[in-house]
């Protein structure tokens, strides 16, 4: 099973929650930005394009904390930019698990020793650290010479530190079947993190590199051969075999991208974490005022090629948590 199982219990708890409430959408994860700043300039990421005025400004602990809350997601992913850069950042986290949620805090690692130290390890706390690919591949994809190896010292310096560590590598039209084979192998068996997240490449707008994106054929092509021959079954990855399923093309699924919504210093993005059309002042503003409908594969051009965890993570996760047989797939490592 991916997920440990307390946090498992925690999740289907609150889905049996919202399901007697009759609530027909809600937020399973946030997506917690404090700010957009980063020490790094990565071809799929266009986070530092923001104006340097923005640039500048770090998310007050009191405001993240109180729209995590309005949220009310029993998880919690802090990203960013990068978000070690954040002076608060240390003080963010803890109250976050002091309000009991589950948090992933999502870092390039290049920071991480020389902040770990402020650190505790905690049964809801993991660091998510960003690895595109093995040495080669990483460091073109985050444009920076030695960033891999920087990476793999700072996850093996947390582990040795007692904190669980996972990984989220994202998977370009430039990666073979064979390099996702390469790349997971060693994340699972040679450097032993604790979960693995996976990503097709979407086309963000912002980002330098609008050359690799994946398509649906190339993606689900691409995820099929990596997980031949049982593969899939192996790896610790952090994803419920419903969405696995989705990857490699076995099963479609509809885009629930309410399920983890994105705020940010602008605010709660709409619609999606992936395009920023709008913001809205609060997240019953975006929920209310949002046009679900409008969004997803088939209905939005810009969604064609996306199957992204933010938006159909969510799908998986209820249809999962519906169904005994999938929660068994789940329990029972698919």
């Amino acid at each position: 099973m991916a997920m440990p199982l307390r946090q498992s219990l925690r999740l289907g708890g609150y889905l049996l929650k919202q399901k007697l409430l009759r609530r027909k959408r809600f937020a399973l994860l946030v997506e917690l930005e404090p700010l957009f700043a980063c020490n790094l300039k990565c071809g799929g990421c266009g986070k530092i394009a923001q104006p340097a005025a923005l640039l500048k400004q770090r998310m007050p602990v009191e405001q993240a904390v109180a729209a995590v809350e309005e949220c009310g997601a029993p998880m919690v992913s802090i990203a960013g930019g990068e978000p070690l850069m954040h002076p608060q950042i240390d003080e963010l986290t803890r109250q976050l698990l002091a309000r009991h949620k589950i948090v992933f805090l999502c870092t390039n690692a290049l920071l991480l020793p020389k902040h770990l130290h402020k650190f505790t390890p905690h049964p809801d706390f993991a660091w998510m650290v960003h690895i595109d690919g093995l040495r080669e591949r990483h460091d073109a994809s985050v444009r920076k010479e030695g960033g891999f190896d920087a990476a793999v010292e700072a996850i093996r310096q947390a582990k040795d530190a007692g904190f669980r560590v996972m990984t989220n590598t994202t998977f370009f039209s430039s990666d073979t079947p064979q390099d996702v084979i390469e790349v997971l192998d060693y994340l699972n068996d040679s450097l032993g993190v604790d979960n693995m997240q996976i990503s097709p490449a979407y086309a963000y707008g912002k980002a330098p590199d609008q050359e690799h994106w994946l398509g649906v054929t190339q993606t689900r092509e691409l995820f099929a051969k990596a997980f031949s021959e049982g593969r899939r079954k192996r790896w610790r990855l952090n994803h419920s075999p419903v969405f696995l399923d989705f990857l490699e093309g076995k099963r479609e699924l509809a885009c629930t991208a309410w399920g983890i919504p994105s705020y940010s210093l602008l605010g709660w993005q709409r619609p999606c974490y992936l395009l920023d059309d709008s913001y809205a002042a609060s997240y019953a503003e975006l929920l209310e005022d949002t046009d679900w409908s409008a969004f997803g594969r088939g209905r939005d051009p810009r969604c064609a090629n996306c199957m992204a965890h933010c938006g159909y993570e969510p799908t998986a996760v209820i249809a999962t948590m519906g169904s005994l047989r999938e929660s068994l797939r789940a329990t029972l490592g698919g």
